[in-house]
């Protein structure tokens, strides 16, 4: 069974998929817009999900009218984005009351397990970059 990202299409066959001309699909691997994988031999191959980010580039590019350095800011706030959802989704998996967050002034956040204590590396390094250092433990209720 081959998955939505095995990487398994050349060049040529991705291009077709997307519509584009081969050389497109080269400018936007050396942009980074689009990144397929490469063989031992460092030939590309590209997944479906990596033909559906090309539609994405080319309907950003041609419908939006977003030049290709916008698209790229784009695409990593999107990925930035899924990663920062998939580790909230993680925290809200563990059982309530069971992390103490600690937060400088400019909000950068060290999560750490209750009973632990923030390293005191890592207090040193927030309370020289921020000049306060805040630990915030949640309410039990009851």
């Amino acid at each position: 069974m081959v998955t939505e990202d095995a990487p398994v299409l050349t060049v040529s066959q991705a291009a077709r998929l997307a519509g584009m001309h081969p050389q497109t699909l080269r400018q936007y691997d050396r942009l980074g817009l689009v990144t397929p994988r490469r063989t031992a031999g460092r030939g590309r191959r590209y997944s479906q999900r990596d033909v559906a980010r090309l539609l994405e580039v080319q309907r950003l590019a041609q419908v939006e009218g977003i030049n290709l350095a916008g698209i790229r800011r784009i695409l990593d706030l999107q990925e930035h984005v899924a990663q920062l959802e998939g580790r909230l989704a993680a925290l809200a998996m563990q059982p309530p009351g069971g992390w103490v967050f600690t937060a400088g002034t400019t909000g950068d956040v060290v999560v750490v397990r209750r009973g632990q204590r923030v390293r005191r590396a890592e207090r040193a390094d927030l309370e020289a970059e921020e000049g306060a250092l805040v630990l915030w433990r949640p309410h039990r209720r009851g």
